[in-house]
């Protein structure tokens, strides 16, 4: 009786153990996922054509013209 009690006690410890490595990698997770939006938001912040008028009124220039002919 008292070996299969430790076994329980191993086996609830190796449990908990994976739980909280688990919850660890969980929280990293998110924390990756958070400074991601946040990059993301800024990147499609950048990306919009601003309110200001260019320069002699013309329009902002097209970021795909730069783009070389062999693509």
């Amino acid at each position: 009786m008292e070996s299969r009690l430790t076994e329980l006690e191993l086996k609830l410890n190796l449990a908990e153990d994976a739980l909280d490595q688990l919850n660890r990698t969980v929280f990293r997770q998110q924390q990756q996922i958070d400074l991601l939006q946040a990059q993301l938001r800024e990147v499609y912040r950048l990306a919009q054509p601003s309110d200001a008028a260019a320069p002699d009124g013309e329009a902002p220039p097209d970021p795909r013209a730069d783009i070389p002919p062999h693509y």
